[in-house]
């Protein structure tokens, strides 16, 4: 199930994205990097060595710099850990903001790598890289309940394991607004336990 560019630009530009005003939090962003003339999108394995959320799925990104917009915090992410160097042209479009128990405020950013690139991973952030095919998140998603919270725990199968937010929970937007063409929310939706820290 491949998309366009064209497909997925448009899907993003009707899209009414809600920012968060989160001064206390941390800015930040993550690439949903779409490759393979977008069959497959990238998502890494953190180092077992980081400080924070060691060992655990993500898409690449990171702290965002002082004046440094989403986009291209999404960007300089991608060429640090996977050596992957996109222009501004690569930017797609933004999701919804996501705040995080761990003190950070998340931008999703849509990019589209052409083709097949040569990707280096940095072994300092990452131990594994995946070109996930794209019909792997158009599933549903599995909710669950947690004594520490009134919001339901979002849980998405992928790669024989489940992936949890914030990745589930941004990974989901993506495919309810890119894949099915459905305005979903996400931002109520929680995280499990271990990554509040």
């Amino acid at each position: 199930m491949p998309v366009t560019r064209h497909h997925t630009h448009t899907a993003l530009s009707r899209f009414a994205r809600r920012p968060l005003d989160r001064p206390d939090l941390k800015p930040a962003a993550v690439g949903i990097t779409l490759e393979s003339d977008g069959e497959a999108f990238l998502l890494t394995r953190r180092a077992a060595t980081l400080r924070g959320h060691a060992g655990q799925w993500a898409l690449p990104g990171g702290r965002t710099d002082p004046g440094e917009d989403p986009g291209a915090a999404a960007r300089r992410e991608l060429a640090e850990e996977l050596g992957l160097v996109l222009d501004a042209d690569a930017e797609l479009g933004l999701l919804d903001d996501y705040a995080t128990r761990s003190g950070y405020l998340i931008t999703p950013v849509v990019l589209w790598a052409d083709g097949d690139p040569v990707l280096r991973p940095n072994p300092v952030e990452v131990s594994e890289v995946h070109r996930v095919p794209l019909e792997l998140v158009d599933v549903e998603p599995r909710f669950v309940t947690i004594p520490e919270s009134d919001a339901p725990v979002i849980q998405l199968p992928l790669l024989g394991r489940y992936v949890h937010a914030p990745t589930a929970a941004v990974l989901h937007q993506f495919r309810e607004v890119v894949l099915q063409g459905r305005a979903t929310r996400v931002a109520h939706l929680e995280q499990p336990v271990f990554a509040w820290r």
